[in-house]
């Protein structure tokens, strides 16, 4: 310490008692001090109040004597109690000395430092305001000070402060966010409880928008929503739900797109309470912002379509999650896809009028793949500004998430459900930009045929479709993939490639058998082709889930174009085992399936061009099985060929399969389908070769329960003559086939040779391929 004379003005007697080790002489020293700056002040010596201020901040309270320290801080007290209202003009160099003594290692003099400023503090009220961050920089430390006495002292200290800054209107937010934003990302939990009780303060005051920078401390808040203490969880808890409950009052001056990322981040969080919470947010920002979220969608569906398939023990977030979802696919609309990337995206108006469609979301379109409106009636919110606020559909980043959480095999049933429906329903809003992607998803939507749900199957199927109707998927060609192009066509008919003076193309009025029936695009064929492919690699699939896709597909489609397009390529196939598997499984769906009960009527009589032109083409592909050929005779009543095609089997090598379709086929027969078939025995006169090709199945039989089931039906056919009745000149009733039907039988039974003549021989190759492996294996 320097010598006496320049600690002037205080007295000698004051030094030595501030410097003493007991409290009670250097409070008797303070007492002293405080009465000597009143002569000043009285004075109006400002030079002097000075000069005493900067002796106690560097000869005392910055001295290397810890004595001298807490001397000098009880002396920078009593100077700002003498100065009363007048503190103000000093405050910087009252309190900075203080500051500095929070970081002593001493706990007694960080304790005696609390003190020392909470009587500045209390003496110069709202005139601290201009040096807050330094204060709250200070108190921030103190809060996780390990000396209870300390903290106790500090706790004392803040609420002072917190009163001060809730009475006034003059604090300086701006100022201190910065500050805010630094501390509140600090681990320590007293410096977390001490954070979240100043927001919760300032939140509470009128004059203070903390809303404004809601976007700066949000992160840190969801941070300290998973402390590990249950206090602490608590207040931020309530902090938040503060903030949530601002916002729903004053949705036009939120910034919703600048929190958008942080919520998309906790709303993955691990913590459950986290993303509980986040999860809320997002719910509340997606109904009160709208379409201003769009642009974040990717992500909020990253963050979203994941909790769909918690279990009961996440049940709140599964329900929060499955709102947003069905909130945020509203947000789309139609006109979304009138926009192109390239050109200026939509923007929302900064004062929309009632009019004006884009403050309300769009309401989903009608059908079995929507999603369920939710529970919540909150009308969108449109976010004024004076600026225009830019508005796009990330459509690209949307496609690639639902992309990659349909292909993860890991993720639950009820997300890939939520996918299919998003992708359902922007094939609904957005046709033209979505067929930009169908490439690329057609592959992972074929492989989701094998998903071991059925739920998920028929949301697929819905999709696939879609797809497959839709007129945006129409090209030019009629078989490539859609080119994005903007031009929507009309009605076309489903092109099927036929081989010359053989098949008729499809004419529009086949399409017209059903008014409801969609339009097909240059996709459905593509669909067919590769669904095709799918069940000739996986024959499981093709077992046990072939006939309800089919059967599915002829319900969303028209199911004569799914026969007629089925039949055309398997006519095609190279596989010819395959081919006469499918052929079987698709002769079993439209002679038992009550799908096809249309269908089956359609090509009972064959009236008309159209379905004449249906039985030729199926003919053609039934061929490559001879059993389902005959029942095709039977539907479409074409008795005699089927006398003519059994008479064929004579030359056809007979197997143990073979003879298994015909006991099938025999069990058909007594089947409800065939009744007009049995009926029909009772003409005998007018039904010869129905009844020859019956007795032909017969012979081919060996004597098994099929073959007495058969005999006798056929025992019970009635003598012609006791048919006969006494009134000859009215015309019979009962069927008679046209002669003039336009369909040449003699060409469909030499096809039918020749099918069956690359059917042996597809099976004299297999037996040799495996003769000779069965030497290899000897040898």
């Amino acid at each position: 310490m320097n010598a006496e004379r320049d600690l002037s003005p205080l007295t000698p007697g004051v030094v030595r008692a501030l410097t003493d080790k007991l409290y009670e002489k250097r409070k008797v020293a303070a007492l002293e001090i405080e009465k000597l700056v009143r002569e000043f002040v009285a004075q109006n010596n400002t030079s002097q109040i000075k000069h005493v201020i900067q002796i106690l901040s560097q000869e005392f309270a910055l001295s290397q004597h810890p004595h001298s320290r807490k001397g000098g801080l009880i002396g920078l007290a009593a100077c700002s109690i003498a100065l009363g209202k007048d503190s103000g003009l000093y405050l910087k160099e009252l309190i900075e000395p203080v500051l500095t003594c929070f970081n002593d290692a001493d706990s007694r003099l960080r304790y005696y430092a609390c003190e020392a400023l909470y009587n500045i503090v209390k003496v110069a009220r709202g005139s601290v305001l201009p040096h807050f961050n330094v204060l709250f920089d200070g108190l921030s430390k103190l809060a996780a000070d390990p000396d209870p006495n300390v903290k106790s002292g500090s706790e004392l200290l803040d609420r002072l402060l917190k009163d001060i800054v809730t009475e006034s209107n003059q604090f300086d937010l701006v100022s201190f966010i910065p500050l805010l934003r630094e501390r509140i990302y600090s681990n320590n939990q007293y410096a977390r409880q001490f954070i979240i009780s100043w927001i919760l303060v300032l939140e509470s005051v009128p004059d203070i928008n903390l809303l404004d920078y809601l976007p700066e401390i949000l992160d840190g808040l969801f941070q300290i929503l998973g402390d590990n203490s249950k206090e602490i969880r608590k207040m931020c808890e309530v902090a938040l739900g503060e903030f949530l409950k601002e916002i729903k009052k004053n949705p036009s001056s939120v910034k919703f797109a600048e929190m958008a990322n942080i919520l998309v981040i906790h709303c993955q969080a691990a913590d459950d309470l986290i993303q509980l919470t986040a999860m809320c947010w997002m719910r509340e920002f997606i109904q009160l912002a709208g379409r201003v979220m769009l642009p974040y969608s990717s992500g909020i569906l990253t963050a979203v379509l994941p909790c769909l398939s918690y279990d009961d023990r996440k049940k709140n977030i599964k329900e929060v999650a499955n709102v947003c979802n069905q909130s945020l696919m509203k947000l789309v609309i139609p006109e979304d896809d009138e926009m192109d990337e390239t050109k200026p995206s939509m923007t929302i108006p900064a004062e929309p009028t009632s009019e004006e469609s884009l403050s309300k979301p769009e309401a989903v379109t009608t059908g079995s793949l929507d999603a369920s409106g939710d529970s919540s009636n909150s009308g969108v919110f449109t976010v004024t500004s004076c600026e225009r606020i830019q508005v796009t559909l990330n459509l690209d980043g949307i496609v690639q998430v639902l992309d990659y959480h349909l292909s993860d095999t890991s993720i639950g049933m009820m997300t890939r459900i939520a996918v299919l429906k998003w992708l359902y329903h922007l094939y609904i809003k957005t046709p033209r930009k979505m067929f930009r992607h169908t490439d690329s998803l057609f592959p992972i939507l074929l492989r989701t045929l094998s998903d071991e749900s059925d739920e998920v199957i028929l949301k697929d199927l819905e999709l696939l479709a879609e797809i497959a109707s839709s007129p945006a998927g129409q090209t030019e060609e009629g078989y490539g993939p859609s080119d994005g192009s903007d031009v929507r066509p009309g009605p076309v008919e489903l092109h099927v490639p036929a081989r010359a003076g053989q098949l008729s193309s499809y004419s529009t009025k086949v399409l017209e058998c059903s008014p409801s029936t969609p339009t097909m695009n240059s996709y459905f064929y593509k669909f067919m082709i590769n669904l095709l492919k799918r069940f000739s690699s996986e024959r499981k699939l093709l077992e046990t889930r072939g006939a309800f896709i089919i059967r599915q597909l002829c319900l969303l489609l028209n199911a004569e174009n799914i026969f007629h397009s089925m039949a055309d390529i398997l006519l095609r196939e190279e596989d010819l085992k395959f081919a006469s598997t499918m052929v079987h499984t698709l002769n079993t769906i439209l002679l038992t399936s009550s799908e096809l009960f249309q269908l089956r009527n359609q090509l009972k009589d064959l009236k008309t061009p159209e379905s004449r032109n249906l039985f030729c083409c199926l003919y053609r592909s039934w061929c490559h099985n001879p059993v389902t050929t005959v029942s095709l005779c039977f539907l479409t009543q074409n008795y005699k060929h089927a006398y003519d095609l059994i008479q064929k089997f004579g030359d056809l090598e007979v197997t143990v399969d073979f003879l298994t379709e015909v006991d099938k086929l025999v069990q058909l027969i007594e089947c409800p389908i065939f009744t007009y078939l049995r009926l029909q025995l009772l003409d005998v006169k007018n039904n010869p070769y129905l009844i020859k090709a019956l007795y032909g199945l017969l012979m081919l039989l060996p004597q098994s329960s099929a073959f007495q089931l058969l005999s006798h039906r056929l025992q019970c056919v009635p003598n012609p003559e006791l048919m006969q009745t006494t009134d000859n000149t009215k015309p019979s009733t009962s069927f008679k086939r046209t002669a003039a039907s336009n369909i040449d039988y003699t060409e469909l039974l030499q096809h039918f040779e020749k099918v069956q003549n690359k059917h042996l021989e597809a099976r004299h190759q297999r037996a040799g391929r495996a003769e000779q492996l069965d030497r290899r294996v000897v040898l």
